[in-house]
């Protein structure tokens, strides 16, 4: 695989790594992945506990995630870039909310953290590839348009 072409293209990629590496360790070492995340791991669990269940499904969810992250960065996919922006500060929003209303551990507020300064560096990095195609065509863009130029291609 190629490396990232561009500096939103890098955010894309570090988070598509990150999401996969979680994936896996959630579906490897699933007490790991909790530990980190700051909740619980009782020796036991009580019948109908589904931790395990919900852990599986959102570890695969995560390294799926991580897929598709990485899939774009090597097409350089701009709009799935500028989708992950929205997104990424809806899940910002909602895991923040889960701590302060004390659904979550405090510590699961590095993950709202982790989603919300992802989603800066990669608008910043949006801003940057345009700001630099700009001054190569001499023109100019939002980093939000549909229509934005792609960054300089200088890995040929």
């Amino acid at each position: 695989m190629r490396l990232p072409r561009s500096a939103a293209g890098w955010t894309i990629a570090v988070f598509g790594v990150l999401a996969l590496v979680m994936g896996a360790v959630g579906l490897l070492w699933p007490e790991a992945l909790l530990r980190m995340l700051g909740f619980e791991v009782p020796a036991t669990r009580a019948a109908g506990d589904h931790t395990g269940t919900f852990l599986t499904a959102s570890s695969m969810a995560s390294f799926n995630m991580g897929v598709y992250y990485l899939l774009a960065t090597a097409t350089e996919w701009r709009p799935f870039y500028r989708f992950t922006v929205v997104f990424r500060l809806v899940t910002f929003t909602v895991f923040g909310i889960a701590v302060l209303a004390d659904v979550a551990p405090g510590r699961f507020l590095g993950v709202a953290a982790w989603e919300g300064l992802g989603a800066v560096a990669t608008v910043v990095g949006l801003w940057w590839d345009e700001r630099r195609a700009g001054s190569a065509a001499g023109g100019g863009g939002s980093v939000l348009s549909a229509g934005a130029a792609p960054a300089p291609d200088a890995a040929h």
